[in-house]
């Protein structure tokens, strides 16, 4: 199964006393960009001891926990870089940090993502409050809570014999593909998002659903439920504005595809390594 959390990560709300010490891990957002220095050629937040001699405006401050019992905070925060750190979007993250790395600043993310997000109320439009148990912000007013945003969405490799359907969205890069995907609508059951999004996105019908894991995908806000899925009919028709392209591929036509640290990257490998333990 796909790591939903990493290992030796414990999340909490409420910070203990000592947490906030030298050693704490600061995922810092300025404009949705990580602040990262290189530690041995790879980008990890810095710590609160570094974060100490920078000159950030700290707009909101959350603890998230602790990984391997070094506590983590995400910070929502105004400034530019000091010098020896770089400001990163998480995309560019994926392949060049640990699956730990890439899985915390995105929840990071997300937190501070919804608290900027939900400072008035969005029924009668007094000023939010923290909610005092939860991660939640509450109206004092009329009682509305909002806890963070989970969006549910599938993302689905559709196979036939021993090849794979990717596609690029039209937004892409030329040459990278990837597996369908999309949001669940409401009314909804997942199987049914499967069906639906594949006819869309590429006119196809599937059957055969096998769920295999899902992912955090702070994109900005998604939990990806991955699955594998037969070609039962149809041909290839991609949907417009939306899909450049569509193309059957086998493991040794393989164009660039995600690393596995996303989750279409790993749903990809194991259909791989599935073909190869089934020749042997």
């Amino acid at each position: 199964m796909w790591p939903t959390a990493p290992d030796g990560f414990e999340p909490a709300m409420h910070a203990p006393q000592d947490a906030d010490d030298g050693e704490a891990w600061y995922f810092a957002f300025e404009k949705q960009q990580l602040i990262c220095k290189s530690v041995a050629g790879m980008p990890e937040p810095p710590t609160a001891d570094d974060f100490r001699w920078m000159d950030y405006e700290v707009v909101s401050k959350h603890f998230l926990g602790r990984y391997q019992n070094r506590p983590c905070y995400a910070l929502d925060v105004r400034g530019k870089a000091s010098e020896g750190f770089s400001a990163v979007g998480l995309r560019s993250l994926l392949g060049r940090t640990s699956p730990a790395l890439f899985y915390l600043a995105g929840r990071a993310l997300q937190v501070v993502d919804w608290h900027s997000t939900h400072q008035y109320c969005g029924r009668c439009g007094t000023r939010m409050e923290l909610h005092a148990a939860d991660r939640a912000m509450k109206c004092p007013s009329c009682g509305l809570t909002n806890y963070p945003r989970i969006s549910p969405s599938i993302i689905v490799l559709v196979t036939r014999g021993d090849e794979m359907l990717l596609a690029r969205n039209a937004a892409w890069p030329s040459g990278m593909y990837s597996t369908l995907a999309g949001f669940v609508e409401p009314g909804e059951s997942i199987e049914q998002t499967v069906h639906r999004e594949v006819m869309e996105e590429v006119g196809l019908a599937v059957d055969n659903l096998q769920y295999f894991g899902s992912q955090s995908w702070p994109f900005p806000n998604s939990l990806m439920l991955g699955f594998h899925a037969t070609y039962a009919g149809g041909d290839i028709v991609c949907q417009p504005e939306e899909i450049a392209d569509a193309q059957w591929f086998t493991a040794a036509t393989l164009p660039q595809t995600p690393p596995r640290t996303a989750i279409s990257g790993w749903l990809i490998q194991e259909f791989i390594d599935q073909l190869e333990n089934n020749s042997r």
